[in-house]
């Protein structure tokens, strides 16, 4: 459904060091350097057919997070839903709701942990109880 995923970042090279450690987590490698036509820099994560990216705010403007907005990521165990939970942490994220663990849900039983990055967006990493 989608191609990819962008948010905004007021400091790219700060941004980036959050990404670089919670998307390792997950098993991504190195993000992929972009210069936007207007001179904004801009990062790319490449991992199992997807792509998240960071961008300084091509209109000039300062970055934020979505109000309401939250971006899940799959994880493979409860384990690494901690270690992205810990990594965000601990590269200047900002825990959020409850602590990392297993959730009863109408949805099914799963591992949630819920982290802001520098900017304010919200990152769910989810590992789902089959």
């Amino acid at each position: 459904m989608f191609n990819h995923i962008m948010v905004g970042a007021s400091d790219i090279e700060r941004s980036k060091t959050f990404y670089d450690a919670v998307l390792g987590t997950l098993g991504a490698g190195e993000a992929l350097r972009n210069e936007a036509p207007t001179g904004h820099v801009r990062y790319f994560y490449r991992h199992d057919g997807n792509t998240f990216g960071i961008s300084e705010p091509i209109n000039g403007e300062a970055a934020c997070g979505a109000n309401g907005g939250t971006i899940g990521f799959k994880c493979t165990s409860p384990e690494q839903v901690k270690a992205f939970h810990d990594a965000g942490i601990a590269n200047g994220g900002t825990s959020i709701e409850d602590a990392p663990g297993l959730r009863e849900t109408s949805m099914g039983p799963m591992h949630l942990a819920y982290v802001r990055d520098p900017d304010g967006n919200k990152l769910c990493a989810i590992h789902r109880v089959k």
